[in-house]
């Protein structure tokens, strides 16, 4: 049924790169939301006042909440899609992730706030009556939470959204409250025991861990994650295509919501080789990126020398110094530079996020290394962190 909503509401529905059309997904979910969440409470609170449950009340007023949330889901989906201004020129599109945040915090003001009635009900217990319609409303209403979490979930995948996300975790949770709620009942029927309030404080306990987690996973984009394995394969795949390319380094990826994602990368060529092929050789590279991963890129050129024997030798040294060192990940921009009393050997050691090495106890190595061959050897290096995985892939891995 989703699907089918989809490509009768969502115009050109199969484009979810476009970001007109993630704003069209985002603007339907919303609204879905908030006409399936009012409908669901207006039912709940009508049949927990008629059966004097207190749980029954309160799901109804978390489809309340469910419905405003849904609405901060359109506001935040609309604002998410202005274009670049004067302030803002990489865009408006990191809101969507501020909502989501705001949707998990609001999951757990939930869990709260259902926990502080459940308590009251166990401290102030009352009768709750049974019925075959309350039973019956109540398993309509996990059916409508189902089909909502997947319909949300079905959408956050598509458009890889963590609002939607949110969203859909959301209204997993309500299912769970819900049958927590009939639950109860059931027993209350058959057995007479009260568990409406104890019910109740489970339900709330799990609301509020999921909140937990989903407020980690919503700021995470927020406070500058790793990219994506994927993506980051897949520009190293376009890059290392092209032919003339002789080893890459330094990619930084920088994601300011979804469709605004900038990245930049070192591209070795040969030294020897003619400087406006080169040169024409990364503006191709930097199109092809932008064009099939939809990425702002911007490649730097550094030229190598690849048939001097003595830098092939000392990089041979150096690499195996660093062999055994843990978090030391590779070395790259290579050359050396001979003087009339000494020569420096100059080059960039990238090191992974985890490397417990100090700068002083990586340099002594490669003093150590290089002074064995020959005693007028010094090196300089420049430290650099690995903000992207490039395995294999780097200049010079270790």
């Amino acid at each position: 049924m989703g699907g089918f909503l989809i490509k009768l509401f969502v115009k050109d529905w199969e484009n979810t790169s476009d970001p007109k059309v993630r704003e069209r997904y985002g603007k339907f979910a919303g609204v879905v939301g908030i006409i399936s969440n009012l409908f669901l409470c207006i039912l709940k609170i009508l049949i927990g006042l008629f059966s004097k449950s207190i749980a029954i009340v309160a799901d109804g007023i978390n489809n309340l909440a469910d419905a405003s949330s849904s609405i901060i889901t359109l506001v935040g989906f609309k604002l998410a899609s202005q274009p670049e201004d004067e302030d803002h020129p990489y865009g408006h599109a990191r809101i969507e992730y501020l909502t989501g945040l705001f949707v998990s915090v609001f999951i757990i003001v939930i869990g709260v706030q259902l926990m502080k009635t459940s308590v009251d009900k166990i401290l102030h217990p009352e009768p709750v009556q049974f019925s075959y319609i309350t039973a019956a409303v109540l398993v309509i209403a996990i059916l409508v939470k189902l089909w909502q979490s997947l319909f949300n979930r079905s959408i956050g995948k598509k458009i890889n959204s963590v609002t939607l996300a949110a969203t859909a975790a959301d209204s997993r949770n309500d299912v769970i409250s819900t049958g927590a709620v009939l639950l109860s009942l059931i027993i209350g029927r058959f057995t007479g025991l009260q568990t409406d309030g104890v019910m109740g404080c489970l339900v709330a306990l799990f609301i509020i861990w999921s909140g937990i987690q989903l407020v980690r996973e919503t700021s995470s984009p927020l406070l500058g994650e790793a990219p994506d394995k994927e993506l980051v394969a897949s520009i190293m795949k376009t890059v290392l295509s092209e032919p003339g390319v002789l080893g890459i380094h330094d990619l930084m990826v920088h994601n300011y919501g979804p469709g605004k994602i900038f990245a930049s990368m070192h591209i070795e060529v040969d030294a020897d080789g003619d400087l406006m092929k080169s040169h024409d050789m990364i503006d191709n590279i930097e199109r092809h990126v932008k064009e099939s991963l939809n990425i702002e890129f911007v490649a730097h050129m550094d030229p190598i020398r690849t048939h001097d024997p003595l830098i092939r030798k000392m990089k041979g040294v150096i690499s195996q110094a660093f062999t055994p060192m843990e978090g030391v990940d590779s070395i790259h921009d290579f050359r050396i530079v001979p003087g009339p009393t000494h020569t420096n050997i100059i080059f960039d050691v990238v090191l992974s996020p985890d490397c417990r090495l100090s700068e002083s106890e990586i340099k002594e190595a490669a003093d150590k290394a290089v002074k064995a061959v020959n005693v007028n050897y010094y090196v300089v290096i420049t430290f650099d962190k690995a903000y992207t995985s490039l395995g294999s892939k780097a200049s010079y891995p270790l």
